[in-house]
Order: structure tokens, then sequence, then C-alpha cells
């Protein structure tokens, strides 16, 4: 799986599969790039990052002491800088510093002084896999795209006996939309969009050493 696919080929090749053979190899490198394409649409859909990276952030301190983090289950917080001051992890519940749950990063000590982009912080977020729901609605829209190839541009067909079958134009169905809608980030958090930051657990450092 490259990164950030959010469904195994095996599983698509399952779903696809009607009768007891194995779906056939042939189109292996066609499902493979609906799957990277498919899981970007979901992405961008979902407005928020899936798969576990390091994440940079830099963002406008609001004069209080907690921030939302812009990807989320944070797992660990690889730094935090405010006005250029390096802040420590918190060592227990009474100590200055920093400390964090899945979503939000709290200061003891500190506070993210009210400033433009005086706020930098690194840390590692998202899921080791991807939620079911999300590898599954994944797997529907690349055999619905997959399936859809055959029939581009046709809104409706006639049949041998007369009757007209009518196609879908929507980008993914009511039972896809549901499930993912979970996931979904309902407006953006912060003042900048997380990036992917240079750390070990960079993909593209990860693709290199594979």
């Amino acid at each position: 799986m490259a990164f950030g696919d959010l469904a195994a080929l095996a599983d698509v090749k399952a779903w696809l599969q009607t009768g007891v053979n194995a779906f056939p190899a042939t189109d292996d490198v066609l499902l493979g790039r609906l799957i990277t394409a498919a899981s970007q649409f979901i992405v961008s859909w979902l407005g928020r990052p899936i798969a576990a990276a390091d994440y940079f952030e830099r963002r406008d301190g609001d004069g209080g002491h907690r921030l939302q983090f812009g990807c989320f289950p944070v797992s660990a917080v690889l730094s935090l800088t405010i006005d250029d001051v390096i802040v420590p992890s918190a060592a227990n519940t009474w100590a200055a510093g920093y400390s964090f749950s899945p979503t939000q990063l709290s200061v003891r000590g500190y506070c993210f002084t009210r400033r433009a982009q005086n706020v930098v912080l690194v840390y590692t977020a998202g899921f080791p896999a991807p939620p079911p729901e999300v590898a599954q609605a994944c797997i529907e829209l690349v055999t619905l795209k997959y399936r859809e190839r055959t029939r581009i541009g046709e809104v409706s067909k006639r049949l041998g006996d007369g009757a007209t079958v009518a196609f879908s134009q929507n980008d993914m169905s009511a039972a896809t939309k549901t499930a993912l809608l979970q996931y979904r980030l309902a407006a953006p958090i912060g003042s900048t969009s997380p990036s992917l930051a240079p750390t070990a657990t960079d993909p593209a450092i990860l693709a290199g050493s594979l």
C-alpha cells in the first residue's frame, strides 16, 4: 500500500469477487491507482488526514492555555515553541510545561501569547490503520469507479427488453456518506493547515526505507 491509501488491494479484490474463483490480477495496477485516488478524495472530503504521521503546525496564539490540534488523534508531541521559547513536557500534573490529550494541547506556567504565527508545534497524529468504516468506504468508492469505467458519461441505458436503467451521478452512496460523517471535520481548526513534518516518521522517509 502507498502511504495514505485507506484500503488494501486484496480487500478491494475480495469485494469485487462475485464467484468462487479469486478476482484476477489483470487490473491490479488500475485498482492500485483507484485506491490512491479514492483515498485522497476521502481525506479531502473529511477535511482531515487519516494516516499516522508527524505533522507541523504554525498557529496564532490566542492568549489562552489550550489549543485544539489540527490533526487527531494525537499520540505524541515532539516539540512546542511559543515566541521562539521551547516549552518542555510537564513532568507531572503540577509542573510547568505542556500536556496533551488526543485532541487538545494544554500548557501550565506558560500561555499561548496573543500574537500572529508565534506558536509552532510538531506532533504525531493519525490512525495506525484506517478505521474499518473509512476502509470500507474506500473499497466501495474504488469498486464503484471500477465498474463505471464501462459506461463513462452514461446517465441511463436502454436494455434489450425495452426497459431503461438509470445510473446514479452521486460521488458516493448515502450509506458510504453516513459511515464517513462521524470522521468529518465540521470546521477548520487553527489559522494554518497542518503539513507533514520532516521527521523520522515522515512518509517520504518511510517509503525510501522500504
